[in-house]
């Protein structure tokens, strides 16, 4: 067990010691996507959505999302991120809005988790002031996109992104 970093040799949980790492730039960008029906997506798409504006309420909350993973996710380092974005992109043929989030900082460890929480979070907010009108409503495809920076270096997903 001790190949996995935040494993001990005798088996206990632990958070990872990143004292004697380089602070390096480091990027991650993620994304989700969010399933619905017609009238929903073009709800959204024209700002009729009786809760208000989908796509600001749910950027706002991915933002403070990322910026708040260390309180979600057990064993990740508080990090002062130096930069967060999420932006939306709607598929009007699919009635599908894919959700981008990306994350910067220069640090000691890794940012995925905060690109990966912004999206879906995101996600659930944009679901929850839809509910309303589509219970229906599915996220899929969480997952990370892009990351550079630190040992392990660059990853892109290749084109078998779900």
């Amino acid at each position: 067990m001790t190949d996995l970093t935040h494993i001990d040799c005798e088996g206990r949980v632990r958070m990872v010691d990143v004292t004697e790492k380089a602070p390096t730039a480091r990027t991650a960008v993620a994304q989700a996507v969010v399933h619905m029906n017609v009238n929903t997506f073009q709800r959204i798409i024209s700002g009729t959505m009786a809760k208000g504006n989908v796509f600001e309420t749910a950027r706002i909350a991915g933002v403070m999302a990322a910026k708040k993973t260390s309180d979600l996710i057990p064993m990740c380092h508080p990090l002062n991120l130096t930069h967060v974005k999420v932006d939306f992109f709607p598929d009007d043929g699919h009635h599908t809005i894919r959700i981008e989030g990306s994350a910067k900082i220069v640090d000691q460890t890794g940012i995925e988790m905060e690109a990966l929480t912004a999206v879906s979070v995101a996600a659930l907010t944009l679901y929850d002031m839809c509910k309303a009108i589509d219970k229906s409503m599915i996220i899929t495809d969480i997952c990370l996109l892009k990351k550079t920076g630190g040992k392990s270096g660059t990853f892109l997903r290749e084109n078998d992104a779900p």
